[in-house]
C-alpha cells in the first residue's frame, strides 16, 4: 500500500507537493506553472514561499477546501479552514491534523506563532508533511507512515538533524525536502538517503 501510494506523491519543488490520489492535495503551492485543480490545499505557515496566493490561484477552484493557520488564512480567499497544532479537520474523506512545527535554535518560526506541519490520513496512508520546523520532541510520538522532512538547514533542521528524526519517527518512506530553491542542495538530499541506508528507506522525489 505504502509502495503503490508513494507513486501518487509529485515533488514540485521547494517544500511544494502534489498528492494524486482519489482527491488531489497540494502542500505549500510555490512557483508552480499550474496543474491539476485542487480539491485540497494545505498551508504550513505565511513565510512566501510557502503561502503564495498567486500559486494558490493557479489551482484553486470554487470547490477548493484550504487549510492552513490564521496568518496565512489572512492573505486567502475561498473557503479556508483555519486549525492551529494538535486540531484535526476531516476534508473530503481525510483527516487533517495540525502538527506543531516551530525551530529550536533560531528565530525564522517561532513556537509561539502556531505555524503547522500536517499529518493526512488519506486512502489508509498517515502522511506527514513536516512544514518549516527544527527536530523537534514533538516529532518522537507521531506515528506515520510517509515522513517529508526538511534537510537544507538555515532556517529548518539541517541534514545531520533530519536524519536524526527520521531514525527517531522510523517511518515506512522518509523524503527529504526544502533544498534547491530558497537554499539547500540536491546532495543534502543524497546525504540524506545514504545515512539512512539500511536503517529507513529513502525515496527523493
Amino acid at each position: 500500500m505504502i509502495q503503490d501510494f508513494i507513486k501518487k506523491i509529485t515533488r514540485l519543488g521547494h517544500d511544494t507537493f502534489r498528492v494524486s490520489g482519489a482527491k488531489t492535495l497540494y502542500f505549500d503551492p510555490y512557483e508552480i506553472a499550474g496543474g491539476d485543480p485542487a480539491d485540497v490545499i494545505l498551508i504550513t505557515h505565511e513565510h512566501f514561499d510557502h503561502c503564495s496566493p498567486d500559486d494558490v490561484a493557479r489551482i484553486q477552484q470554487s470547490s477548493t477546501v484550504i487549510v492552513t493557520e490564521k496568518d496565512s488564512a489572512a492573505k486567502l480567499s475561498g473557503d479556508v479552514r483555519i486549525i492551529a497544532p494538535g486540531e484535526t479537520t476531516e476534508v473530503y474523506g481525510m483527516q487533517v491534523t495540525g502538527v506543531p512545527a516551530y525551530n529550536i535554535d533560531k528565530d525564522f518560526h517561532p513556537k509561539a506563532n502556531g505555524w503547522l506541519g500536517f499529518v493526512v490520513e488519506m486512502e489508509g496512508v498517515r502522511l506527514y508533511h513536516a512544514g518549516d520546523t527544527d527536530f523537534i520532541p514533538e516529532m518522537r510520538d507521531l506515528e506515520v507512515d510517509i515522513a517529508l522532512l526538511p534537510v537544507s538547514g538555515t532556517y529548518v533542521m539541517n541534514v545531520q538533524q533530519a536524519i536524526e528524526a527520521a531514525r527517531a519517527m522510523a517511518p515506512k518512506i522518509a523524503v527529504p525536502m526544502h533544498y534547491g530553491a530558497i537554499v539547500g542542495s540536491a546532495q543534502d538530499a543524497e546525504t540524506f538517503k545514504q545515512a539512512l541506508s539500511g536503517q529507513v528507506e529513502v525515496v527523493i522525489l
